[in-house]
């Protein structure tokens, strides 16, 4: 298990407990759960990189602890 801290640069920050072998799907998934926000609107971001939500935390090299950008569509 790793946890993921995504900030939405509006004063929340969420951390979400995840599998490495989790998609970036599975993880909007749980984030729209903390935050009452349906999971097609919430992109997540590293810098420019828009993450995709077929590919798996794993193949973006994401670790634990380590911070996401969070953006409400």
């Amino acid at each position: 298990m790793i946890e993921v801290v995504c900030n939405d640069r509006l004063g929340k920050k969420i951390r979400v407990k995840c599998n490495p072998d989790d998609t970036i799907g599975d993880l909007k998934k749980l984030i729209a759960a903390q935050t009452g926000t349906r999971a097609e609107k919430i992109r997540l971001q590293k810098w420019y990189n828009i993450f995709k939500d077929h590919i798996t935390l794993e193949d973006y090299e994401i670790k634990d602890g380590m911070g996401l950008e969070l953006y409400y569509n």
